[in-house]
């Protein structure tokens, strides 16, 4: 028998490696489209793209079982006119191209699953987002308004790819803890060992997270239920505030006390290491209406247990 193949397109970072070694043990075959081969790691076999135009790289498209885009340069950076661009059109461009690639196949796949963000939501501290939520109006306080520039365009090029016998999910993902090196769970990890693991900001925001098992494994739950489309909140459904969060990895690490860091200290931090406060600063508070109501569980719930299990995994 044919194993069913999963094309992961841009599946070389942190959470396409993920991806790869999950549905490599489930025994389906990973295809990853990358600009750079040799990046996605082992289970998987590359095909070359550039995200733009067709090529050779569509004939592995026909008859795939599901196909994930997760293409799109970090966001971590200093938004300079040029790093704006590069991030509109390495999501953008990629998502378009595949949505022609897809409406050209004679048995293209059932499923396509798109990246997108919960960012998209208000910036919050009071009633959390599920899906149903539609205010997505930009916060001056928290410089939000050029990601939510970026989401529009990136879900604007996913809805509007004509692509009628497949079913289209954008995935709006929250913070993935996960073991990659530069990934928030080490970054997070060394600044509460060295006294820096207090507030940030006013330390209210609400932080969304979820664990890399449970990222897998809400894709996989995704693909196999027909019945769900649209955009998907992926997310515990027990976000919480930045000072409890920086509380539970100052215990992880056995730190007693940890230094909180100002808004104005945060703009300097950022300045120096070329980043933006606002992936600090907004306050996301977001569930996961559609998983839960499909019947999805979680095996990482709560950030704790979410925590040590990855110490126990570094």
């Amino acid at each position: 028998m044919n194993k069913p193949k999963l094309i992961l397109a841009g599946g070389s970072g942190f959470l396409g490696k993920e991806l790869t070694r999950h549905f490599d043990a489930l025994g389906w075959e990973v295809v990853v489209f990358t600009r750079r081969p040799s990046q996605a790691g082992a289970g998987a076999r590359e095909v070359v793209w550039d995200g733009e135009t067709i090529g050779d790289w569509t004939r592995e498209l026909e008859g795939a079982a599901a196909v994930v885009n997760l293409s799109g340069r970090s966001v971590d950076c200093r938004y300079t006119p040029a790093n704006r661009r590069i991030i509109i059109d390495s999501r953008v461009k990629p998502t378009r191209i595949l949505g022609e690639a897809i409406a050209r196949c004679e048995r293209p796949s059932p499923v396509w699953l798109n990246a997108s963000s919960a960012t998209i939501y208000r910036h919050t501290f009071g009633t959390p987002w599920d899906e149903s939520g539609t205010d997505f109006t930009p916060t001056p306080a928290v410089h939000d308004e050029f990601s939510l520039e970026v989401i529009h365009a990136w879900e604007n090029a996913f809805n509007n790819a004509m692509t009628p016998q497949t079913r289209k999910i954008a995935l709006r993902t929250t913070l993935v803890l996960g073991h990659a090196r530069n990934s928030v769970f080490p970054v997070l990890c060394r600044l509460a060992r060295f006294g820096l693991g207090g507030r940030m900001g006013s330390g209210n925001q609400f932080v969304s997270w979820l664990h890399q098992a449970d990222f897998c494994r809400a894709v996989e739950w995704l693909i196999a239920h027909d019945d769900i489309r649209g955009p998907v909140n992926l997310a515990t459904p027990n976000p919480l505030p930045n000072r409890d969060m920086m509380r539970l990895f100052r215990e992880l690490v056995g730190a007693p006390i940890g230094l909180p860091a100002t808004e104005w200290m945060l703009e300097i931090g950022a300045f120096f290491l070329r980043t933006e406060t606002e992936l600090i600063l907004k306050s996301r508070r977001v569930v996961p209406g559609k998983l839960l109501a499909s019947g999805f569980e979680f095996q990482f719930s709560a950030m704790r247990d979410a925590l040590h299990d990855l110490t126990k995994g570094a």
